[in-house]
């Protein structure tokens, strides 16, 4: 059993500025649910509509373990196992052996477990579970990919932390992935995810990250295909202001509310992950139609400019979006 001790010193203990979004965030799931229970009702249960989500087949194979493998039993902070990232289970350490953790340096081996984090995980919203059922499943949220991410890392010795916010999300993630009962959610908030960049500790500097996005995604979404090194603020995301902190790990509550829209609208979920396997589809389409991948994102980074969204909270007109 976690102690309370334990729960201070790694972090589960939500921050002030965590409780204060989850305190907005049910307030506003409240307002919605309350102002749209018809239509909710309609979409209450996967079994009243078509289901439409079918969930992609594993895009890997994991490596086989053996008890010799070498990985980090450092119970250093930023090192040692926290909440739904225990980087000692056999599924990681294969990974990580596979990925040449401890042969090659920090920087080439924290882009090896980036470029395959990125490439082989797809997005998936479902509730958060640990490290050996998401690589069994292959998919999982932004926090399940990225938590992939931290555990190959620290698995390898290399620092690992998260950065949170609450994320404001391109145009094309509301236009395409999100239903209306989802839009209206979104603009009573005024945000509506918590989303993390990852820091690793590379030769005394902090070096950021997001696995979460495959090239595809990126493509659908008409931003530049990231690199290890780059973040997610300013490409795809963008930070409400105030709600940024920096922790060792996954905070307690974090899916209090998906929880609570599992529960009320599973329908909605089925059509998000819908709309995310469509997304990737034509992703591959627009890859294609510039000839590959590099070619895609060097013409993409020559011109690209990406929305800057204001907000409007006063009236609680929800956000909008301008260049």
């Amino acid at each position: 059993m976690t102690s309370l001790r334990e729960m201070k010193e790694k972090q589960y203990i939500p921050t002030k500025t965590f409780l204060r979004m989850l305190t907005k965030g049910t307030v506003s799931f409240g307002f919605v649910f309350i102002t749209n229970v018809r239509d909710i009702k309609k979409i209450s249960s996967i079994k009243k509509v078509k289901k439409e989500y079918n969930r992609p087949p594993r895009r890997y194979t994991l490596p086989a373990y053996n008890e010799n493998m070498k990985y980090s039993d450092s119970n250093e902070k930023y090192l040692r196992p926290t909440l739904y990232c225990d980087h000692r289970c056999p599924e990681i350490i294969s990974l990580a052996n596979e990925l040449g953790a401890f042969r090659k340096s920090e920087w080439e081996y924290c882009e090896a477990a980036f470029e395959w984090t990125k490439r082989n995980l797809l997005l998936e919203i479902s509730l958060l579970n640990e490290l050996p059922e998401t690589l069994k499943r292959g998919t999982g949220t932004c926090v399940h990919i990225n938590n992939v991410f931290v555990a190959l890392c620290r698995a390898a010795g290399i620092k690992a932390r998260y950065k949170m916010f609450a994320a404001i999300q391109s145009q094309a993630t509301y236009d395409e992935m999100y239903d209306p009962i989802m839009q209206r959610w979104y603009d009573a908030l005024g945000y509506f995810s918590l989303e993390a960049d990852i820091e690793v500790y590379i030769n005394g500097k902090w070096e950021v990250a997001n696995t979460a996005p495959t090239p595809e995604r990126q493509a659908a979404m008409g931003v530049p295909i990231t690199k290890f090194g780059e973040e997610s603020l300013g490409v795809w995301f963008n930070a409400i202001p105030g709600t940024m902190f920096w922790t060792e790990s996954i905070p307690y509550g974090l899916d209090y509310i998906l929880r609570f829209l599992f529960k009320i609208a599973p329908g909605t979920i089925d059509n998000i992950n819908a709309n995310v396997n469509r997304l990737r589809e034509k992703g591959v389409e627009i890859i294609k139609q510039h000839g590959g991948e590099k070619q895609y994102d060097e013409f993409k980074r020559a011109d690209f400019k990406p929305l800057f969204p204001t907000m409007n909270l006063q009236k609680r007109q929800g956000i909008v979006f301008e260049r």
